[in-house]
This record gives structure tokens, sequence and C-alpha cells, in this order.
């Protein structure tokens, strides 16, 4: 036995809370090391003539990695409190007790000492980590406003270009604006979306809007605060909410408050609304030099461009949480996705959400992290983060061809072990972001394995996002190729890639509550066959997802129970399954 691959901790993803009511405890082990795992669990103090009155439960394996097991058991005690350990067995028969002192013969003298064992004290329900209900049901759609459409050409800057003439640059302004979203809130409806992610709004200098000027005026490129009311009011008359981008890290260096840091220096009232090192802080003097570590003052990255709020100054918190509960007491938005929230400090996170929550209870907070984010999803801070270590490890697959299937597997797993279940049902997945190449331009044009990204993107827990455009063949590098103006022109748009984005966008909506709640359990990952086959299953139903990274049809078999359908071509199927080259099956199981 292992001892040193055995892990677990209470009050994290391996101990939690699910509901009110339900612990899920999970523990990890050497992959493939053990044969059994036993939890012996009661309420503390539940004693009967001098014993504690303990219970055994048989744990399931519910993940492999290529390092470890996962095991999971739900537990539902009787009072709210627990206290557990693990009879742990290997599979040369070897057993050992593991508990919160560590490991222990599994003598019944060790078993009998309280000690030993690991505690869950109490079932809190505000403690416990509950997101917004309608996130689960959401299909996202990523808008940049810039780039989407010019419906008001009135508002366009002097040095608009006319709309999709060129490849964009990081300085060039087409003229997209709000109106333009309301004008295609149908055709956003007629793809199946219920979720609409804005990139920033609010005025600035730039098309991206990163370095926001004033963060209670609409950029007046993008029109007004009418516009942006009558934009949050159609959406929600069609049911899709709207999400805006918060960007709290740092403030455009026109702004009004750095503007009077860079004339007053140290007499500047809001002198400590920054981390300043030195004075003074002008462009080209001091060290300033954009894009160099000599800053004299901390930045977004190295840009001058961007200086960092003090988040920390009581000033600075008053004026974000204002702005945060603004947008939503006035206008009713939906969520707010908090852009490089990783380097926000965690107690303005916590007033923050304590903040927009009590203004909207079910509002949706989103943080922009790329990397593992569990100090951030406990349940005080955001409800989930874009989910890019998810992404990379589809693309790497799927796209790329940089890790087998069976690394895929292991990856995706390792992710989702990470983070309680319920963070899971409302982690935002994506393929490619305003901060990425176009999926298409990573899979080098292949539409083909673009589809099978989407559909196993889809097929997964979690809230999917489409980046304008994907849905219609549209391609481009990394910033700003992945900029480009949304596409109107039909003649130029892949209309089978639109009709294959609104039947996954579909299905994914029919069978909604097994693709987010139900049990995972991988079939097939096979870097000699091409073939990823997993089933879900809810309450006795199943769908199973088969996918063929092959060149070539191949043949895999699933033993059904029941009549089994084939709901992406609408035919019953046999157990003998022909998998489309560079294709997949969807097939659904009756009870």
């Amino acid at each position: 036995m292992e001892k040193a691959g055995i892990y677990h901790q209470p009050a994290s993803s391996y101990a939690y809370s699910y509901d009110a009511k339900t612990l899920h405890i999970r523990i990890r082990t050497k992959r493939l090391d053990i044969s059994e795992v036993i939890l012996i669990a009661a309420d503390p103090y539940l004693w009967k003539d001098g014993k504690w009155q303990s219970n055994s439960y048989s744990m399931r394996k519910i993940a492999e990695t290529e390092e470890h097991d996962y095991w999971f058991i739900p537990v539902t005690p009787e009072h709210r409190r627990l206290q557990y350990g693990f009879l742990i067995t290997d599979t040369e028969g070897e057993t050992t007790f593991y508990g919160g002192r560590g490991f222990f013969e599994a003598t019944a003298a060790n078993l009998e000492t309280m000690d030993y064992y690991f505690k869950f004290p109490f079932i809190h329900a505000v403690d416990t980590f509950e997101a917004p209900e309608w996130v689960g049901n959401t299909i996202w759609y990523q808008i940049f406003p810039e780039r989407f459409a010019n419906g008001n050409p009135s508002l366009s800057p002097e040095n608009v270009l006319p709309w999709g003439s060129k490849d964009p640059t990081p300085t060039d302004f087409f003229g997209g604006d709000i109106e333009g979203i309301t004008q295609h809130l149908d055709y956003l409806v007629e793809l199946g979306i219920n979720g609409v992610y804005l990139t920033p709004v609010f005025e600035a200098p730039t098309n991206h809007k990163y370095d926001t000027i004033d963060y209670k005026k609409i950029d007046p490129h993008f029109g007004d605060k009418e516009a942006f009311r009558k934009l949050v009011q159609e959406a929600h008359k069609r049911g899709i909410r709207i999400m805006l981008d918060a960007v709290f890290n740092h403030i455009g260096d026109t702004s009004a408050e750095w503007q009077d840091v860079v004339e007053k220096e140290d007499k500047s009232a809001y002198r400590d609304w920054f981390h300043i090192h030195s004075f003074p802080v002008r462009p080209n003097e001091n060290g300033n030099i954009e894009g160099e570590p000599t800053l004299s003052y901390d930045t977004f990255a190295f840009t001058t461009h961007m200086p960092k709020l003090n988040t920390a100054n009581p000033e600075v918190q008053a004026y974000l949480l204002d702005i945060a509960t603004y947008w939503i007491r006035e206008f009713d938005i939906d969520g707010w996705r908090l852009d490089v929230a990783n380097e926000v400090d965690h107690a303005f996170w916590k007033e923050f959400k304590n903040a927009v929550q009590t203004e909207k209870e079910d509002i949706y907070i989103l943080g922009e992290i790329w990397h593992d984010s569990w100090i951030w999803l406990l349940g005080d801070e955001f409800h989930a983060v874009m989910n890019y270590p998810f992404t990379q490890t589809i693309i790497e697959n799927f796209i790329e061809a940089k890790i087998t299937p069976e690394q895929m597997v292991s990856g995706i797993n390792e992710q989702y072990m990470r983070y309680p279940n319920q963070v899971n049902e409302v982690m935002f997945n994506m393929l490619d972001s305003h901060d990425t190449a176009r999926i298409l331009t990573r899979a080098n044009n292949d539409i083909d394995k673009v589809k099978q990204a989407l559909t196993f993107m889809f097929a997964h827990t979690g809230s999917p996002c489409i980046y304008y455009g994907t849905e219609i063949g549209m391609n481009g590098g990394n910033d700003p190729g992945c900029r480009k103006c949304m596409e109107w022109d039909t003649e130029k748009q892949n209309q089978d890639m639109l009709a294959f984005t609104k039947k996954l966008i579909a299905l994914r909506k029919e069978n909604q509550a097994i693709i987010t709640s139900g049990e995972l359990s991988w079939l097939a990952a096979s870097s000699e066959t091409g073939i990823t086959a997993f089933k879900r299953e809810l309450n006795g139903e199943k769908l199973y997802f088969v996918f063929n990274q092959a060149a070539e049809n191949k043949n895999f078999t699933i033993s059904f129970k029941n009549q089994a359908t084939d709901i992406w071509n609408k035919e019953v199927v046999t157990e003998n399954l022909t998998v489309p080259a560079k294709g997949f099956l969807v097939i659904k199981e009756n009870s």
C-alpha cells in the first residue's frame, strides 16, 4: 500500500456540504493500488453502553487520473454532524485505518479511539456553497461590443473603419455599439442563447475598454445608459441574462483619479488609491516606460496605461462597491465577470460578494482566473471562474493533438476533483474568448475538429459559452486577430456550422439535467483507436457520448439493457455501433 498517495482534508473539495443536509466525502489514493475503501462514520455524540455507534459504508471509485484514484460517498447525517475515518484495503489484501491523526493499524482499540477520526463539526447552510440556480441552465454567448454590430453609425468615432474592411489592429475602431447588440437579440434567441457576457462597456479610450475612465458612464461610442437599459430589458423579455465585465484590478491612465495623481503627486487626494513606489509617475520618466519592469507604480502587467487600484483602501472599496451595486440596482444586470480577479485581494472580493448579493440575491459572480482557483471558490467570493484549464485540456487533445485521449480524461478528472460538485455545475466553460486565438484557427481550419471539441464541451458539467462568430465559422489568431468584426453577410457565413451549433445547443437544453448532474463514467479513452466514450446517468436515465478522432469509421460496442436511440441522428441503434470518422454519436438509452 502506497500511503504517500492517500489524501483527505475536511472542509475542502474532499469533504464539503453539498446542500444544507448532505455531505460529500472524497478520498484520493494511488492509482490502481487500492481495492476497497470503507467509510466509518456517525454522529460524534452517538454513544450506547460506552461505545460509539458508528456505521460502515462502501465508497465508490468515481475518477482515475494518471497518478490517482478518487473515491466518493454522499452522507446525510441526521443531526448534521459527522465523525469519520477510512478503512483502506489494497490489492494485496493489506488494510489500514486512516483518520485525522494519520494511519493506524485497523485494530479494535484504534477504531475506538475517537481522537484518531476526522471531524465535520456541523453542516451550516450559511457556509454551504450555493450558486444561482439559473446558471446551470444557461448557454452563454460572449460579445466584444466594438466588433459585434454597428447599430447606430452616428455614434462611431471619427476614425471608424468600414465594417469588416480589414483584419483588426490593436488600435482600430469599426463602430460596434450597444444598439447593434439589441438589434440582434432575436438572432441569439434563434441560436438558443440565454445568457450574454459583454466585455467592458464603460467609458474608455481604447476599443477593448479595459482601461476605464468612468465606471458609471457607458462609452459614448457604444451609446448611453438608456440604450443599455433597453438592451437589458429586451434581453430579459427574451429570457436572456446579461453579465457585465468589471475591471476593478486597475483603472485607465486617462481617468480623473490617476491624472490628479500625475499632476499633484504625493499631494493628490488619490495618492493612496494606487500602489506608488516613487514620483513622478509621468510616462517616460522615473522608469515609467511602456512594457518595462522599471515602473514606479504597480500596474496590470507592465503597461503604463493601467495603474493598479489599491483595493485595501476603504475609499477605493467604497468607490468600487458603489459601482458594482449601481448597475444591478439601476439596470438589473444578472452577473459580473471580474477581470484579473486573481490579482485583487481576497478581503475585497468578500466585501464585493456581500454587497452585490444584498442588492440581487441571484447575481452570478465570475472570476477571470486561468489557473487552479479553489481559494476563490469556497462560497464567500466567486461562484465560478473562466475554466481555462478545462478548456486547454480539451483543445490539447481534440484540436492540437498534444496529449492523448487517455491524458485528456486524466486531466478532466483531475479538474473535476479540484472543486465541489456544485462549483463544477456552474463553471464557465469555453473554447475561445477575446483573450485567445479562435478555436477554428487553433484547429488549422479543420471544422470537424471544432465540432467534436464543442460537442465534447457541451456534454460536460458546467455552463458553456460560445464566443461570438464561432457559430458561423469565424477564424482569427491571438489578440487582435480574435477580435474581428462579426460577419453578418449570410453568404460569407458557414451555414452548416450555424445549423450544427443550433442543434448542439438544443441537445444540451433537452438533456440539461443529466449533463449537469448526471454521474460521469468513462467507457473508453484510446490513443490506439481514437475512441473516447463516456456515459452520464441520472435517476435511471442514461446518455452516452462516443467520439472518434480517427480518419476512418470505427466500431464500438455498448451493451444496452433497453432500447437505445442515437438522438443526434434520430435513429435506433444496436450495441454494435459505427462511429463516423472525425465524428461522434449521442445515444440515449430508454429507462
